[in-house]
């Protein structure tokens, strides 16, 4: 059984990255499981760091992304909006080139709060990054 409200995909979550940070860093939403959601990032110059290794601000960029698109999937659309409230996350291996896949899975969705942990794997699916995300559900006349 699906935790998602409503009909998810792919195409409907690429779509929201649109003049963002998640296009700039060139994320890519590629699979919708029931309980998950993965996408992908390049390792390319901007989402480097100077000395050529994946930037930690990138892999958390890419955490927090898939964190907060995770909790709009769950939640109804047209009264809330989820917002980031805390993330950490430990870079356990570098990864100089290729791509990196974001695996994001829920620890606790249900209520005002949502927590996920989110993977990051490189090619070889060594776990360079975990994450965890907290997001706080709120009405959305109170957003602004």
């Amino acid at each position: 059984m699906s935790i998602w409200n409503g009909e998810i995909t792919t195409e409907l979550l690429n779509d929201l990255n649109k003049d963002t940070l998640g296009e700039f860093f060139e994320i890519n939403f590629t699979e919708v499981g029931a309980d998950y959601l993965k996408a992908t990032m390049p390792v390319i110059n901007k989402t480097k760091q100077p000395f050529g290794l994946l930037h930690g601000g990138a892999s958390v960029a890419l955490a927090e992304t898939i964190g907060s698109v995770a909790s709009w999937c769950c939640i109804n659309r047209d009264l809330f909006i989820g917002v980031g409230i805390e993330i950490n996350a430990n870079h356990l291996t570098s990864v100089t080139e290729g791509m990196v896949t974001a695996i994001c899975s829920p620890i606790k969705v249900k209520g005002k709060l949502h927590i996920w942990e989110i993977k990051i794997m490189d090619e070889q699916h060594q776990l360079c990054c975990i994450s965890r995300f907290t997001c706080m559900i709120i009405p959305k006349k109170d957003s602004k």
